[in-house]
């Protein structure tokens, strides 16, 4: 039995992440760690986050999780990012008149803006319901997925596609953005895998058997 610990650091319910973390590994623990203390022995690592990207930073940097999570990825423990935890892990932010973020990933995080349009259509901020996912690298969390597949979004803020190396999913809407990135045994996601139906709960599935490794 694994010990899989997801980070509560106030921003969201985490309750359906959890709950479907159940339901693809009944036999594991499944951990809602408000202290890093809680989060001891980890096999492998969740950072969700919901709302405002400053309120998401100083809720992660106040339990002290930064040098856990720094921990957990110098050791190879598989770690995964959803939505704003994806976020997190990028340079800065524009959100909040411009926040500075863990820094794992060099990319920004950029703003929708008001004036987006596809095909002559304004498009509604925040992207919010299903889109496509382009898988752009094979890795083990694409597994028994198909290219392609439909993912749930709720997102006002992006990190842009173009000139970024860490894209392991792309996504389109009005604007080529990363539906996912990844680098060693970091894997994180902009869309809600636990909101995505079958595609969503097999990507938590080959999560949880993942070891880390491209």
């Amino acid at each position: 039995m694994q010990k899989i610990v997801v980070l509560d650091y106030g921003m969201g319910n985490l309750h359906s992440v959890a709950s479907a973390l159940k339901k693809v590994a009944p036999t594991d623990e499944v951990i809602l760690a408000t202290t890093p203390e809680e989060a001891h022995g980890a096999d492998r690592l969740i950072v969700p986050g919901v709302g405002a990207i400053r309120d998401c930073m100083e809720g992660f940097i106040r339990p002290g999780f930064v040098p856990l999570l720094n921990q957990c990825i110098e050791a190879g423990l598989p770690i995964l990012g959803i939505c704003v935890g994806m976020q997190i892990m990028m340079k800065r932010s524009e959100e909040n008149n411009g926040v500075d973020c863990l820094g794992l990933f060099p990319q920004p995080v950029k703003f929708f803006g008001p004036d987006l349009h596809e095909n002559g259509a304004r498009l509604k901020v925040p992207h919010m319901g299903w889109n496509q996912v382009q898988q752009k690298i094979d890795h083990p969390l694409w597994r028994d997925i198909e290219n392609g597949s439909r993912f749930y979004f709720v997102h006002s803020y992006y990190v842009p596609a173009e000139n970024n190396n860490a894209v392991a999913g792309e996504c389109d809407y009005g604007v080529k953005f990363a539906a996912a990135v990844t680098r060693n045994n970091i894997f994180a996601t902009q869309f809600h895998p636990e909101k995505s139906a079958d595609a969503g709960m097999q990507l938590l599935k080959n999560f949880v058997g993942w070891n880390g490794a491209a």
